[in-house]
């Protein structure tokens, strides 16, 4: 048998990285190959950079935790097509959560309407979420 938490277990774990990362955290959009982890040095060209909600993310429920308020960059930075995201503490420069952006409906860890962006154009986040494995 399997290791398995509880749900409050789950949700506690899910609610703690909101914490640790703090608030108003910087989300960007950048194209390229992730790097292998959150330690490396970022690759490919900033597309676009979010500075987030300061409660942004919603309380974990259900062993999953989703996106809160609106996260969206009114003025994309550059030309280019998004591949995937890394999320830093409120000053930039600590990379806390990375993963893959596509699509919506495509299964990235992020999902946008339009990957393909011009610089000044709007790019609005339209799902992210996390859930704690374990169940």
């Amino acid at each position: 048998m399997a290791t398995q938490l509880s749900t409050t277990v789950r949700n506690g774990m899910l609610d703690s990285v909101e914490s640790t990362i703090g608030t108003s955290p910087i989300l960007r959009l950048r194209s390229g190959a992730v790097p292998s982890n959150c330690a490396a040095a970022d690759s490919g060209t900033v597309i676009a950079t979010i500075n987030l909600p300061s409660d942004w993310m919603a309380a974990a429920a259900s062993g999953s935790k989703a996106k809160s308020g609106t996260w969206q960059d009114t003025s994309a930075d550059a030309a280019g097509t998004v591949a995937h995201f890394r999320i830093y503490d409120s000053g930039g420069s600590t990379c806390h959560w990375q993963g893959t952006v596509t699509l919506t409906g495509s299964g990235g860890d992020i999902t946008l309407d339009n990957t393909n962006v011009t610089a000044g154009q709007s790019v609005t986040i339209t799902s992210f979420s996390l859930s704690a494995g374990n169940a």
